[in-house]
């Protein structure tokens, strides 16, 4: 017996819900977004083989908050550990669910891991820390205080500092030179404990050693910035990571910020500035060779003459760098990268 029409409309109807239902589980990558808590902090600390303080440092982080009533949630990020870290990070997620982890397959870097933690923070503010146990939780509440004060960046300043002679001293030179370059005045740049404002983590982008310039980056983007002086304490466990070859690639990396946020949108400011002077000392130095040759000195055995004729070279090849710049930044302009206080449309 034929099926009526509407019971053929029905079969028709459960057929395409049904295909609806499975291609909507099809999609794996259809997710809720982030929840983020405006008033919750989250604590990013990237390490890298410290077993030994993963444990005290998180009991002194959950004694601290807890006693001042702050929401939280503690993201490790084990860079490449070849200890026992990642075991004792495990048995800590799994006593408590406010701690988090991401392990690397192998060593990325701080910078590395400081990103991919931001990345993951559900927290209106967050704090960074190193997880040697140098850095004291009990400093939690006071850059959170700071913050407080309209702040986007409070950034930590080790006073007195319990490191080798020459790490204090390759600091304090570090510290002035990157004063200098980027005219903020703050006396520790490379702090590792500091506070921000989530939406200062998320505009930022950190790779290389660019970890160190945190505050610059952040200046340069239009965010407040300061600091305060925090406790610092005597390394109780394991071994300094600090080596000669990262106090070298910190200058690198200096230069490298000065350019990527002074000049990556304006390239002729530099290259052209360098090109046109480059090429005015040339001119000069040709000129007066010239002046020389009219009055019949030869210039067969006068080596300046190669200076100019380089140093004028040398100007029109900056120039040129320069344009090709200025074109290509034209060609890929975009609001995306512009940081945007507030808008209505």
């Amino acid at each position: 017996m034929a099926e009526s029409e509407q019971d053929q409309s029905k079969n028709k109807t459960a057929k395409v819900n049904g295909r609806q239902g499975n291609f909507r589980k099809s999609k794996p990558y259809l997710k809720k977004p982030t929840k983020i808590v405006a008033s919750k902090v989250s604590i990013v600390i990237p390490l890298l083989n410290e077993e030994e303080s993963l444990q005290p440092l998180s009991n002194e982080i959950t004694k601290v908050c807890t006693e001042n009533h702050i929401d939280f949630e503690v993201i490790f990020v084990d860079d490449g550990s070849t200890d026992n870290s990642l075991k004792v990070i495990r048995d800590i997620c799994r006593t408590d669910t406010r701690y988090k982890y991401v392990s690397f397959q192998k060593n990325y870097g701080k910078a590395a891991a400081l990103q991919v933690g931001f990345a993951r923070v559900t927290g209106g503010y967050v704090i960074t820390m190193d997880a040697d146990l140098q850095d004291d939780p009990k400093e939690i509440p006071n850059l959170l205080k700071k913050m407080n004060e309209g702040f986007d960046l409070v950034s930590g300043w080790k006073k007195v500092r319990y490191d080798p002679f020459i790490k204090r001293q390759s600091s304090k030179f570090f510290n002035f030179v990157t004063r200098i370059m980027s005219g903020i005045k703050l006396h520790d740049f490379n702090c590792g404990l500091k506070a921000y404002r989530r939406v200062v983590v998320r505009q930022l982008k950190v790779y290389g050693e660019l970890h160190r310039y945190m505050p610059v980056l952040a200046h340069w983007q239009g965010f407040s910035v300061t600091e305060i002086p925090v406790q610092h304490h005597p390394r109780r466990y394991g071994k300094t990571k600090f080596g000669i070859s990262r106090f070298f690639k910190g200058f690198i990396d200096l230069v490298t910020v000065t350019f990527v946020t002074r000049y990556i949108k304006r390239p002729m400011h530099l290259f052209g500035f360098l090109g046109a002077f480059s090429f005015f000392v040339g001119f000069i130095v040709n000129g007066y060779l010239t002046l020389e040759w009219i009055n019949g000195k030869p210039l067969s055995n006068r080596p300046m003459l190669f200076l100019g004729m380089l140093l004028i070279i040398v100007g029109v090849q900056f120039f040129s760098v320069g344009l090709l710049g200025e074109m290509m930044v034209h060609n890929s302009q975009s609001d995306k990268e512009y940081t945007i206080k507030q808008r209505n449309v």
